[in-house]
């Protein structure tokens, strides 16, 4: 389900290395609930819920330089929609996962998938855009 396509890239190394590795944790996460199984994964998602949280905040960090560096137009509002993941990830991580294990990792599968197609592929591929003139 995540795996990387061309349409994703920026045609900037670093945040096309740096989306790739966010992709692998929302893999895992996807790979944790298509198991299907009935065993307990608390720790597997916690794992993975606390990669993200610490990945994106380090990606995001990477990527709101880069637009202060090139002087970019649009880094606040930019930056306003990484804190609105940044507080997803947070929200989730405040939830009782243990009790709701499969709702809240494909809610939170949902949610990557749609950040996918609603940031990456329009707000990064623009900023992308943007570094390459």
């Amino acid at each position: 389900m995540f795996l990387w396509k061309d349409e994703f890239s920026c045609n900037v190394d670093l945040i096309d290395s740096q989306h790739k590795q966010l992709l692998e944790i929302g893999s895992k996460l996807y790979n944790i609930v298509r198991l299907g199984d009935k065993y307990d994964h608390y720790d597997e998602i916690l794992e993975s819920l606390h990669e993200l949280a610490d990945y994106t905040i380090y990606h995001f960090n990477s990527e709101e330089e880069l637009m202060l560096s090139s002087n970019y137009l649009r880094y606040f509002s930019h930056k306003q929609e990484h804190q609105k993941f940044i507080d997803k990830v947070n929200d989730v991580l405040r939830q009782d996962i243990d009790e709701k294990q499969k709702k809240i990792t494909m809610d939170i599968i949902i949610f990557i998938a749609d950040w996918i197609e609603n940031h990456i592929l329009k707000h990064d591929v623009e900023f992308g855009k943007f570094l390459n003139s």
